[in-house]
């Protein structure tokens, strides 16, 4: 395993690369100063605005065709019309809306394994007037994706030097196949941007960003958790830099996350007397189910295939095995901290018997995307695969809505 970035570097772990050292408002360790960190932020989010756009011009229009069409394609099903009628707030959108509306206690104990910091979020944006819980919801999710994008930008670039690599990993983020899911009233934008922010702040000796996010990250999902596993391996590797005066801050963003995660799991211990809740609940038929070994449920699957059963479970196969084959590429071709985020996220979608939404939990890994541009260099080549995957998340979105595929 390699700790260097996609484009080789002499020194990959350095904060002072020379275009930083280049503009103005820089200390002197040549880091942007507030000022001109704004300046970066905004001008990543200029250049990540069209591919932010496109997709949710694509998810509309399915949004439009999935009710167009639900009298036709699901005739006599009401779950169906009532979800083309949400929207944006289908599915488990409408457990974080009863939150925000209403707090835990009134949405019931199923609620708990929803973490606090979106609907917190959505609930304080709807105090806005002319607002309310349920745009507000929407519009956190989707300015979480547009900052999200923009910080991704902003760290491959750092990582790589590639403007072209970093433009690339952008428009795969907006236009995967799952990634309708950023678009819905669900949490994962918001995580997806404690999880970006995280790996910057810390890959650029930015800590106590590093530990802000990562605390973030463990009020919003409980896989945010996970972040401690890259800090671990970015603190290890700059342990020779390290002063009297970061080691404070690096130790507050190894603790971010577990800090975060369970802040809340105390307070639902004290409140329903269970401080594990949560997964109890997750792990309940209907939910994510019990836990087993990784890939358990992909092997089942693949049994109740060749037998004719389940066929639609069988489709999360060919996406597991294109994360697995992007692993190697994280392990080949970019910093060893990616590689061990992808393959403990990875390991934890694997680890339930059921494989529904795997792949908008496999999206969470942002590396992954990064690793599949790796190979989209070619203009040509860059054309056929964002088209195919643009149409692919059109589809799965239409399905989505018309409660056919789980988000």
């Amino acid at each position: 395993m390699t700790d260097g970035p996609a484009t080789a570097s002499a020194h990959p772990d350095t904060t002072t690369r020379p275009e930083a050292q280049a503009r103005p408002d820089t200390d002197p360790t040549g880091r942007l100063g507030f000022r001109g960190g704004v300046i970066e932020v905004s001008r990543a989010v200029l250049q990540v605005l069209p591919a932010w756009v496109v997709a949710r011009v694509v998810v509309t229009v399915a949004l439009a065709v999935a009710r167009g069409g639900v009298g036709t394609l699901r005739p006599g099903n009401p779950a169906a019309f009532q979800r083309v009628h949400e929207g944006l707030l289908s599915w488990d959108a409408g457990w974080y809306q009863a939150i925000a509306l209403h707090g835990y206690a009134a949405a019931g104990q199923q609620s708990v394994r929803f973490f606090p910091l979106y609907p917190l979020l959505g609930r304080a944006l709807g105090q806005v007037p002319g607002t309310g819980v349920a745009a507000a919801l929407v519009v956190v999710a989707n300015l979480s994706a547009l900052v999200a994008m923009a910080g991704l930008w902003l760290l491959v670039r750092h990582d790589s030097g590639d403007l072209g690599l970093a433009r690339r990993s952008v428009w795969l983020l907006a236009l995967a196949p799952p990634a309708y899911s950023l678009v819905l009233a669900y949490s994962d934008a918001t995580l997806l941007l404690c999880s970006v922010v995280t790996f910057l702040g810390a890959r650029t000796g930015r800590w106590w960003w590093a530990a802000a996010a990562g605390l973030a990250a463990g009020l919003d999902r409980p896989v945010g958790v996970l972040l401690v596993l890259p800090l671990a391996l970015e603190v290890w590797n700059r342990r020779h830099d390290a002063t009297p005066g970061s080691a404070t801050a690096r130790v507050a963003a190894l603790a971010g996350p577990v800090v975060g995660a369970g802040a809340y799991l105390a307070w639902v211990g004290h409140r329903f007397g269970d401080t594990w809740l949560p997964f109890t609940v997750q792990q309940q038929n209907g939910h994510r189910g019990q836990f087993a070994v990784p890939v358990t449920a992909m092997w089942r699957d693949l049994v109740d295939a060749a037998h004719g059963h389940h066929l639609g479970s069988a489709l999360h196969v060919p996406w597991v095995l294109a994360c697995l084959a992007l692993v190697v590429v994280c392990w080949k071709r970019l910093p060893g901290s990616y590689t061990a985020f992808t393959v403990v996220v990875l390991a934890v979608a694997l680890s339930s018997t059921n494989l529904d939404s795997f792949e908008r939990y496999a999206l969470g890994a942002f590396p992954f995307v990064v690793a599949a541009s790796i190979h989209t260099a070619s203009r040509r080549v860059e054309v056929v695969v964002l088209v195919t995957s643009g149409l692919a998340m059109a589809g799965y979105a239409v399905l989505s809505f018309l409660g056919v595929v789980v988000p």
